[in-house]
Order: C-alpha cells, then structure tokens, then sequence
C-alpha cells in the first residue's frame, strides 16, 4: 500500500505543500499542464530551490501581474465560492482532481461561511487570494492524483501563535477559519511566534488525510521538502513522506486495512423527499459511502438509519451537513476499520468512447472488475443509447483485448 505522509511539524500553507509535493518528484511540467486547464486568469508558478534553517527544499510562489494587485486592493475583483467551483468543475480536469478539489474549497469555503455569518455559495475571495487559493487546492489535487496514494496519514498541525492582520482585522492565531477547518483533528501551539498553519492548508489536510499520528509505521522511499516564507528558529519547512506500508500491516493477499468513521442517526419524522438532497450534500463533503437501513423504533414507528462512511479528517464536515439536513437533534460516531481488495483503474476504449473500469486484485490475481457508472452514464447520454448498450460495449472490449 503506498502512503503519504504530511509531518506537519511546523505546519501547513498551500505553497507549501506544493513545494513539497514538486520535492517529492512531482513533475512541475506536469503540474503546470494540468493547471492550464483552468481559466483563472494570468499568473505564473515560480519555482526555486532555498533553504530554512539548513534545510535544503523547494519553494513555490504564485506570482499575479501587478494590474490584478493594484485592483485587488481597490475591492473590485473577486470571485464568489460559487463561481470558482464552477470553475473547476467546468474544466478539462480528471474527475478525481475535480473531486479532490471541490473537497477541499467546499471545506475552506465551509469554515469561512461560518466565520463571517455568510451563505457558502456567497463566500468570495479577492482576486489576488482567489489565484492562490485555487492554484494551491487545485494544484494540491493534481498532486496528489498523480502521486496515486493509496491512504494520506499526517501527523498532528502545528497553527504556530501570535497574531496575523488581515483585511478583517487583527486576529490570533490560529485564524477562526483554521481553527474551524481543525475541529477534531490533533493540533499542536506555539512552536513558532506565526501562523504556521494558513486556512487553505488546514483544508488540504483536513480533506485528504484519513488519519493522524505522530508514528511513522511505514518504509520511506522519497522525502520532499517544501518551503515557507517566514524564518525562525525552528525550519519553517512541511515534510513530506512517501513509502509503502509495512508487511506487518499489509497483508500477503493483497488485501489493504484503512481506517474510518461511521457516523449516523435515526430519523422518523422526515419527509423521505428530503433523502436524496441530503445523500447528495454528503457526497459532495467527502463521505466515502451513504445508505439508508429501515428500523423499527419506539412505540412501533418505522424508521431510518442513515449511516455515513467517512474519513476521520472529515468527520465535523459531515457532522455539519447530516445536522443541518436531517431532523435529527443528536449523531453517534465510531471508529472502524476497512479491509479493501487493492485495485487499479484501466481506460478501456469502447465503439462510445473511453471508459474507466475498476479491477480489485486478491493473492495478485484479478477477480474481479466494474466499469465505472459515472463513464457509462456520461456516454449513454452522448450517443444516445441506452446505458445497458455501454455496458455491453466494455464487455466486447475487453473480449477483443485478450
């Protein structure tokens, strides 16, 4: 199994975490393409190598002409959450950078919404920060799409202490926002007299990674560095681990253990109308499985379960959207662990068009395969046929293959 680990020992900003990610191997021509692909408007990526603290890394710096700065600070430029996931769902980019991405904005937007009493489709950013922020969290999704991790660890934040001034004003650190984003995960003070740890890259963290802790249980095979701007005594640097996950863990049969959170309620007294909104809002927040179980309650009642499955990093998001979409005044969570077949995803060109098919591997011998139901939607609908006649097409497809 290959992990990712964040060792956020001094922190996490977007920057960053790109720096790191393009330390750890990530091609930057690669990076740069995939950015291409969206329309925000003119900047460059400067990419260098400095050091912190005798530590060698790469830094990274989203430069914005100076026409866009001098009308960011006039307030005339913004963009809207709304508009920039548009943005980025409406782009050329993999489905799993579009997911990725959307995670971590709805995320950052979530905690803002909150933060200053605003609807989260309405939460904007001036344009200076809104380049940033989408090249840091798309850019972070681009890494780590093709990085192709099995499972993100990290260890506890360090936010740092002080204060940082804003256009809100003065605010201690961590920014509300941070702190918002980190509800439920480890954090750590005062390590350095800043923010260590920026809104954005607390959103990164808190969308991507499933579990946190200070053990390394895994075989480093590339460390990456990336670089802050601040110096301190302490390196102002992320640390980056990438490895395969040791036999003690990882079984011989190529099955993978994961962890997780279970999170439900019970509901008799919703509109069942209601269900598929709410099932939607949680995919869209990171839930990595929903479903629905019927139940007998008190006084005979019928019932539902609704049940989540999600990483820990995400629990308070979807905590947050069963809440407010339900009409349950109370949830239960556990822990549980998740056993997986380890599985690759094959494009396989059919008469309609390419499709992805998932195939999961036991004692390294395919058993078993699935194409993606997304694909075949997508194409039924653009040829105008039905999704069975998509089904069958991989089936001939991969007939023909062998």
């Amino acid at each position: 199994m290959k992990i990712l680990y964040y060792d956020c020992f001094a922190g996490i900003s977007g920057d960053m975490n790109l720096g790191a990610m393009l330390d750890l191997g990530v091609d930057q021509k690669y990076l740069l393409r995939e950015l291409s692909k969206l329309n925000i408007g003119s900047y460059q990526l400067k990419v260098y190598q400095d050091q912190r603290g005798g530590i060698t890394g790469t830094k990274v710096d989203v430069i914005v002409p100076s026409d866009k700065k001098k009308s960011s600070r006039h307030g005339h430029d913004h963009r809207t959450f709304r508009e920039i996931d548009g943005l980025i769902k409406q782009s050329s980019l993999s489905a799993n950078v579009k997911k990725i991405s959307s995670n971590i904005f709805t995320c950052l937007a979530r905690a803002e919404a909150k933060i200053h009493g605003e609807k989260i489709e309405n939460v904007h950013f001036h344009e200076i920060g809104a380049i940033d922020s989408i090249v840091d969290i798309v850019g972070a999704a681009i890494c780590l799409d093709g990085l192709r991790v099995d499972k993100v660890v990290s260890s506890p934040v360090q936010v740092g202490s002080g204060i940082i001034h804003c256009n809100h004003g003065t605010l201690p650190v961590p920014a509300p926002a941070t702190a918002e984003i980190l509800q439920g995960i480890p954090v750590k003070t005062g390590l350095v007299p800043f923010e260590a740890t920026t809104p954005t890259g607390a959103a990164i963290i808190a969308s991507t990674a499933s579990s946190f802790t200070d053990q390394i249980d895994f075989i480093p095979q590339k460390i990456g560095y990336g670089l802050g701007s601040k110096e301190s005594s302490v390196p102002n640097v992320l640390r980056l681990f990438l490895g395969e996950i040791s036999a003690r863990i990882e079984n011989a049969d190529d099955l993978e253990i994961g962890e997780a959170v279970i999170i439900e309620c019970n509901i008799d007294d919703m509109n069942p109308e209601l269900y598929d909104y709410m099932m939607d809002q949680l995919f869209a927040t990171g839930a990595q499985d929903v479903f629905f179980t019927p139940i007998i309650m008190k006084k005979s009642r019928p019932a539902v379960t609704i049940s989540v499955l999600c990483s820990a990093g995400q629990q308070k998001n979807i905590e947050n959207v069963l809440l407010l979409n339900s009409s349950s005044f109370g949830l239960r969570s556990y822990h549980v662990s998740k056993t997986m077949l380890k599985r690759e995803i094959e494009k396989v060109k059919t008469r309609y068009g390419d499709v992805s098919v998932k195939k999961g591997y036991l004692n390294s011998r395919m058993i078993k395969s699935k194409p993606e139901y997304e694909d075949c939607r997508k194409l039924a609908k653009e040829n105008g046929v039905s999704l069975q006649d998509i089904y069958e097409s991989v089936r001939l497809a991969k007939r023909n293959k062998k």
